[in-house]
């Protein structure tokens, strides 16, 4: 991957990872307003669920496109480390094909469902929210998942967590961190 494709994929990625955060903060912020009314009315507002819910559709879907990204789906990973590498590759080249392919598919077909969507989902009698809220988040996932593909994001070989840095620690960082004996306790404790 090019570091000019690595940078709009890598954009692309925090940019979703944000909006999924705030969906799930939204539908956090709906669920707690809902039960403190119930507990300080002892009525139950009938919108919240029901306009929670509707964040669902986006949170799950967007959140393909992030584990897509980060190359977190087990079974292909657990695949590449008992086949042999030549087989590896072709299974790659086959992976790429087909996300491309059923991404060009969510585009094509999710484009016509959020058009022909002309419902309102009726969360209460003032709040109405058209269906096509919904229904865009297919096709929007389909462009998202395809820019991924065509910026070449490496599905077997995820970034790791952990730097080479990260595994180099110092006594003394150690000692800072509670996790080893001082060197003056050392000292006592091999003179006693």
């Amino acid at each position: 991957m090019t570091p000019r494709l690595a940078r709009i994929s890598h954009a692309l990625d925090a940019a979703v990872t944000v909006f999924c955060v705030g969906c799930v903060l939204v539908m956090l912020g709906i669920s707690f307003t809902g039960s403190f009314y119930m507990f300080f009315t002892g009525d139950a507002l009938s919108w919240t669920y029901s306009l929670a819910r509707l964040f669902i559709p986006w949170l799950g879907l967007l959140s393909i496109t992030v584990a897509f990204r980060r190359g977190e789906h087990i079974a292909m990973s657990s695949l590449m480390e008992i086949v042999p590498r030549p087989i590896g590759l072709a299974a790659r080249a086959a992976n790429y094909v087909i996300v491309g392919v059923f991404a060009l598919l969510m585009i094509w077909y999710g484009t016509e469902y959020a058009m022909n969507s002309r419902d309102l989902y009726m969360v209460s009698d003032q709040i109405q929210v058209d269906a096509r809220w919904v229904a865009s988040s297919v096709p929007i996932t389909g462009i998202i998942l395809l820019i991924h593909v065509l910026c070449g994001v490496n599905l077997f070989d995820p970034p790791s967590i952990l730097d080479e840095g990260d595994l180099e620690v110092t006594h003394e960082q150690l000692v800072e961190a509670g996790l080893a004996p001082s060197g003056s306790s050392q000292k006592g404790a091999s003179g006693a």
